[in-house]
């Protein structure tokens, strides 16, 4: 089966010989990939609505897969595996608040795992910072260029670490140190998003003597200094 890069790359982090749940598994479609490739030895696949878990179904069935190999579930969030049921999370193409939320709410899940593969659709930053406070690290991370828009796949292990700067937070600590390809891009994109705000801000001579405009011009400046190495 040939995934998309955003997915790919999500594969790619995976550790050889694990156990994966891929929550929120659309149609499966990585689930079937990391069985076929050899990556992982059992997979459930869980999402929460009834559409994407009967697509999931039709995928595992079609690629010829049994439920000993992927285990197709209907569940909210982590709530369809049981404690030391997988050893690896994969959840993508959701916001990092989100992701958060689900793994705050089954600690006894989280306990087990050894390894996150996250994708988040927003909210990098705060993901990052709740992993390391929660006793977790980025290992890994990449960028994907899919469909015209720039994915970060974070990966995280259990562990504690010194937690980055805010700005190496809000970059990626582990994509600063290894330099992608596509980093001035995501730094760009970044960029864009500061700008527009502090341009809003502009409109309004009260606004621009605020000490938020100030933080915001200096977090420019800090971020335009990360575009060259």
């Amino acid at each position: 089966m040939k995934l998309g890069d955003r997915l790919q790359a999500l594969a790619d982090f995976v550790p050889a010989g694990s156990r994966v749940a891929d929550i929120g598994t659309d149609h499966g479609y990585l689930a079937v990939e990391l069985v076929q490739s050899g990556k992982a030895k059992f997979v459930v696949a869980s999402d929460k609505n009834a559409g994407p878990y009967e697509a999931a179904v039709r995928t595992v069935r079609e690629n010829g897969l049994t439920d000993d190999v992927i285990s197709v579930r209907l569940g909210d969030g982590l709530q369809s595996l049981a404690p030391g049921e997988v050893d690896t999370v994969c959840i993508a193409g959701m916001g990092g608040t989100l992701m958060m939320e689900i793994l705050a709410a089954s600690p006894k899940i989280v306990a087990e795992l050894k390894t996150l593969i996250l994708q988040p659709q927003g909210g990098a930053a705060e993901l990052r910072q709740w992993l390391y406070k929660n006793h977790w690290y980025i290992a890994d991370e990449t960028l994907a260029l899919d469909d015209g828009r720039i994915y970060e796949i974070i990966m995280a292990k259990r562990g504690r670490r010194k937690m980055p700067s805010a700005l190496m937070l809000e970059i990626g600590p582990m994509l600063w140190q290894k330099k992608p390809p596509l980093l001035r891009h995501h730094i760009e994109s970044l960029l864009f998003q500061q700008r527009r705000a502090a341009a809003g801000m502009e409109k309004s001579e009260k606004a621009r003597k605020s000490k938020k405009y100030q933080a915001a011009v200096r977090h420019i400046k800090e971020l335009e200094e990360h575009l060259s190495w």
